[in-house]
């Protein structure tokens, strides 16, 4: 079975999450990915109290793996969604998703156990950083997928196998708005790039090459959010299973379909079967 390091958030999202289980990227990644048939570890930290267990209980419910999942005095990370007249905005208060500055030598023994290491770098970049050096220097390759996108430090672009980036998240980081021009862009600073395009699907580029599109199933939007973190764990499944890019991506952005088009966003995570089953139907 695949196995899948995930280094990230775990956060709870009071009065957002009837669905009841764990938010923060980090931990949805890590249910996406378990769900898609992944051996999944989370390295992250969680707060004292309540909150704290009853976050981590729900990710041992989902099948991850949290014994590197540190409790660090204080609260955990929580997360509300603020509405005015703009529209909606989250409000992030990190707690304990401040305490991963850096990884311990447990951490990196970890990772070097995985097949991929999963990075959504919404904890310190010093942390995230680390994380990812420790996965270049035992040979495991890296997908970083940061959202809301914030800039990067050369040194984890440089350690970064895969960036897997929205739109905006694209045009944040090349200074090129159009889908084609700020891929090609992003490759100046990683080797292969994957930039979203929402119910349209997605847009992938490597070095040397031409970028290919690769387009989404159809879909009745109910609830969109989690659906890049879906996107970006059933893609890292994929990798490392092994399978080529172009299937990869087509499995990908099935699950992130099969998210959008379900309330919630923890509980929108499909199973394995679900997007196999899918697949097949857009195939027929």
């Amino acid at each position: 079975m695949t196995h899948i390091v995930v280094f990230g958030s775990v956060q709870e999202e009071p009065g957002a999450r009837a669905d009841g289980s764990p938010g923060g990227r980090g931990a949805r990644q890590a249910v996406a990915a378990a769900r898609a048939g992944a051996a999944v570890s989370l390295v992250g930290a969680v707060g004292t109290g309540a909150y704290g267990e009853r976050l981590r209980a729900g990710l041992v419910r989902e099948g991850v793996g949290v014994e590197l999942l540190r409790t660090v005095p204080g609260p955990s990370g929580t997360a509300r969604v603020a509405q005015d007249r703009a529209g909606s905005r989250a409000v992030v208060v990190p707690g304990a998703d401040a305490a991963p500055t850096g990884t311990h030598p447990a951490d990196a023994a970890l990772i070097g156990t995985a097949d991929v290491l999963l990075l959504s770098a919404d904890t310190p970049l010093p942390g995230v950083a680390a994380a990812a050096r420790a996965a270049g220097g035992r040979g495991v390759r890296t997908v970083l997928a940061p959202s809301p996108v914030c800039p990067p430090p050369d040194e984890l672009l440089a350690a970064t196998g895969l960036l897997v980036v929205d739109e905006d998240g694209a045009a944040s980081l090349s200074g090129r708005a159009e889908p084609y021009r700020s891929v090609r862009a992003l490759l100046e600073l990683v080797p292969e790039a994957v930039v979203t395009l929402g119910t349209a699907g997605c847009l992938w580029a490597v070095r040397g090459g031409e970028p290919t599109v690769v387009p989404g199933p159809e879909v009745r939007v109910v609830d969109a959010a989690g659906a890049d973190d879906v996107f970006a764990a059933a893609l890292t499944v994929a990798v490392g299973e092994g399978r080529p890019m172009a299937p990869a991506l087509e499995w990908a952005t099935a699950a992130a379909a099969l998210s959008a088009g379900r309330p919630g966003a923890g509980a929108s995570s499909p199973y394995r079967a679900e997007i196999d089953a899918r697949c097949a139907a857009v195939a027929s």
